[in-house]
């Protein structure tokens, strides 16, 4: 997810903040038409199975920091799972310390990497082992008198800070750059409190993920499926935004739903990375599917049907699923978290998932999203080992 140069995707008056990255949501939600329907909420007959606890629905705003956002979202709904009060974490924390982080090895890989706002789901998780966290009114980020994020301006200096460090003026890099690096971005973000007083006891953020949140970040295990790679072991995920050349395990398509239901049904719920510029995702509808026939293949009146109601659906292979990382129809667009099941009115089975866009589509901020999508789409998913079934976790060593 690097963002700030534009990939239009949906239509032409769409775009992604990056060329494989979250969508900046101010241009977004209310301009998409050509996929959506105003007929599809009548339409679909949701009844939900499962629908574990979850936070409020957030705006990210102009900035691609959806990873962040469905990731702290994830980690609140863990703190329900564990019976604990949820806090509503800052989503902006983890991101300032992958940025901090991201510039470090931006200029140790002399600027041959990933820059920008994105990032993937592990990065949540290693920030909060290495720097903790805080509530989100603790650290907002809106530090220079926006009431949204709106990134476009830091993402431009931050990057200009680190081309020219890379260039090398002096001959020899002095130390010095990483805290003018820190100080653009705190600029912008705000300095990050060394400790904080939450309900009226004090904490450091290392202080507060241990004993308010309580999370264990060993116990959190990312997947996806590659026919590229052994299967159930482990592979550096290959999408521009895995920044830290994280490596994730690589189990079998169906295993990827097969994971998703054994958490949900065990009572977890897991954060989902994925592709969304297929014209079968519908924001404003809240639903996504896959068609039996490609868009372009389609007739008029084929289209302007697409979300009038359940449509039958390509099965997926993992051929097919190769193929469309492989031609970069599958790219790593954005976060989200899935938090139940639900099905429709001829039983097929979807997610339910909290987008991070605000509550401005047919369901207020969630959508549902069908399992063959889940197979065809994701880039990568992240679930508490607890929720990984028997056989899967035995395969894998966890």
């Amino acid at each position: 997810m690097n963002t700030f140069s534009f990939k239009s995707v949906l239509a032409a008056s769409v775009f992604f903040v990056g060329a494989t990255t979250c969508f900046a949501q101010d241009v977004l939600v209310n301009s998409l038409k050509l996929n959506a329907s105003d007929k599809s909420k009548e339409n679909f007959k949701f009844t939900e199975q499962i629908n574990l606890g979850t936070t409020s629905v957030k705006m990210q705003g102009s900035s691609g920091t959806c990873w962040s956002y469905s990731t702290n979202s994830f980690l609140e709904s863990e703190m329900i799972r564990l019976g604990k009060q949820p806090v509503e974490l800052s989503q902006i924390y983890s991101a300032r310390n992958v940025y901090v982080e991201k510039g470090i090895n931006y200029v140790r890989m002399h600027g041959a990497v990933t820059l920008g706002d994105g990032g993937a789901l592990h990065d949540v998780i290693n920030m909060y082992k290495k720097y903790g966290t805080v509530p989100r009114e603790v650290y907002t980020g809106l530090n220079y008198g926006t009431d949204k994020n709106k990134f476009g301006e830091m993402a431009a200096i931050i990057e200009g800070v680190l081309t020219a460090v890379v260039k090398n003026p002096n001959g020899e890099l002095t130390p010095n750059w990483q805290k003018a690096y820190a100080a653009v971005i705190d600029s912008y973000l705000g300095k990050v409190p060394d400790n904080f007083t939450y309900k009226g006891k004090n904490y450091t953020p290392q202080s507060f993920a241990k004993e308010v949140v309580g999370i264990n970040p060993d116990d959190y295990i990312e997947m996806s499926s590659f026919t590229t790679s052994p299967y159930y072991q482990k592979t550096t995920m290959m999408v521009p935004d895995n920044w830290s050349f994280d490596q994730v395990y690589n189990v079998k398509v169906n295993d990827m739903t097969d994971v998703i239901d054994n958490a949900l049904k065990k009572g977890y719920t897991v954060a989902w990375a994925t592709d969304v510029s297929e014209k079968s995702f519908s924001w404003k509808n809240g639903v996504a599917y896959v068609p039996t026939k490609k868009f372009v293949d389609m007739t008029a009146e084929e289209k302007a049907d697409m979300f009038n109601g359940p449509k039958p659906e390509m099965e997926i292979t993992p051929e097919i699923r190769q193929a469309a990382f492989d031609n970069y129809t599958t790219t790593d667009d954005h976060g989200m978290h899935i938090i139940g099941l639900a099905k429709d009115q001829t039983g097929r089975e979807y997610y339910i998932v909290k987008n991070s866009w605000g509550e401005t589509n047919d369901y207020k901020g969630f959508l549902f999203v069908t399992k063959n999508f889940v197979k065809y789409k994701t880039t990568a998913l992240m679930v508490n080992k607890g929720g990984i079934p028997a056989e899967i976790a035995k395969k894998l060593g966890v």
